[in-house]
């Protein structure tokens, strides 16, 4: 585990929770779905059960991970590659060079404004990562740490 990184701010476990929550409602959007189906087309009851016990056991799964996800959460950003790592049971370890770094873009949905947090997202020719939710402050002096390091590691075009 990346021992020196940063971690993410801990209001991001109330954005996780509410995710948790978001995704519950669209579970019972669908049980509800499936038990009136169930009455109107008289299909057998399983549909909607299982839709039930799935709905409840992703909700539960969910929650209980926060304070892993929470914990194994990491970023740091040197002169030559920013690393970002995460997982404890799908343990992920990205290294981006600073040299193929494009553009740095700073997102923020309806919840992650709420809770006063940025993501920063890093772009490179191929894809793009994400530091997923900072304060405002650090998404600022991420992005220009972030761009004046890529600005000096590649050659001028001239």
């Amino acid at each position: 585990m990346m021992e020196s990184g940063q971690a993410l701010p801990a209001k991001i476990k109330t954005v996780w929770r509410i995710s948790a929550g978001c995704s519950f409602l669209v579970g019972l959007l669908i049980t509800g779905g499936l038990l009136t189906a169930t009455v109107i087309w008289q299909w057998s009851r399983l549909f909607w059960l299982i839709s039930a016990g799935l709905t409840v056991a992703e909700v539960v799964i969910e929650l209980a991970l926060i304070p892993y996800r929470y914990r194994f959460w990491r970023y740091r950003i040197s002169e030559r590659d920013v690393e970002i790592e995460s997982g404890f049971f799908f343990h992920q370890q990205t290294a981006i060079p600073i040299n193929r770094i494009q553009n740095v873009t700073l997102e923020a949905g309806p919840i992650l404004q709420w809770q006063k947090l940025q993501t920063v997202s890093i772009e490179t020719a191929a894809t793009s990562h994400k530091i997923e939710s900072v304060l405002p402050e650090t998404a600022q002096q991420l992005k220009q740490q972030i761009m004046a390091l890529a600005l000096e590691a590649k050659p001028d075009d001239r």
